[in-house]
């Protein structure tokens, strides 16, 4: 009985279990257990087993028992899919905060016919791709953060859209110093009342 309740409990709760490949389910598909949302709460909703960003500004932060929420170096895949004109981000070695732009960390960026020129596998204002997105709207795509030490690799459908090393004396972003290597969790981003971005299938591979 104690074995069955044992492999019961795993099947229950993916979230915190790590696959034979490493590999870790954070978000369960069904609710926001594990995650929290910080201003304009509404501007995330669950439909079909996908979150959906849509509002007015809110960063959606991982605050679960994975590692404490605390992730240095890892692997990282999310499916996306942008409506047109859409703008949203990725967050990584943030922390959560109640309202703003977050100030810690780096936002990956989702935005494939945005008007902002900074487009989807960027790191945003530190290594961004310009004007031309290797995905599509209304098409999934899946991003692949990959951070070891100072080095981070974004993959845009396996295809590297972003390969950046951070510079000894690295001071942060232009008026963002803690825009840097660190520790921390990860955010989803709702950026504004016209943009609709879907989120799913977010898993993630702690490393040494």
């Amino acid at each position: 009985m104690r074995i069955l309740s044992l492999v019961l409990s795993l099947a229950l709760a993916p979230a915190l279990y790590a696959a034979d490949d490493g590999w870790i389910t954070l978000w369960d598909g069904k609710t926001f257990d594990g995650w929290k949302a910080s201003e304009n709460q509404g501007t995330f909703t669950i439909k079909d087993g996908e979150i959906v960003a849509k509002g007015d500004r809110s960063h959606l932060y991982y605050v679960g028992d994975v590692n404490g929420a605390e992730f240095k170096n890892f692997e990282l895949k999310i499916d996306v899919k942008t409506h047109e004109n859409s703008n949203g981000g990725i967050y990584f070695h943030t922390k959560y905060q109640e309202e703003g732009w977050p100030d810690y960390g780096f936002e990956v960026q989702v935005n494939n016919s945005h008007k902002d020129f900074r487009r989807t596998g960027g790191l945003y204002a530190v290594e961004d791709v310009i004007d031309i997105s290797p995905a599509k709207d209304h098409e999934w795509f899946t991003e692949h953060i990959i951070v070891k030490g100072d080095h981070v690799v974004i993959n845009v459908d396996g295809k590297v859209a972003t390969d950046w090393t951070q510079p000894a004396g690295w001071m942060g972003a232009n008026k963002m110093p803690n825009r840097k290597i660190g520790t921390g969790t990860i955010a989803l981003q709702g950026h504004d009342p016209g943009s609709v971005v879907h989120f799913k299938n977010i898993r993630i591979k702690p490393l040494p």
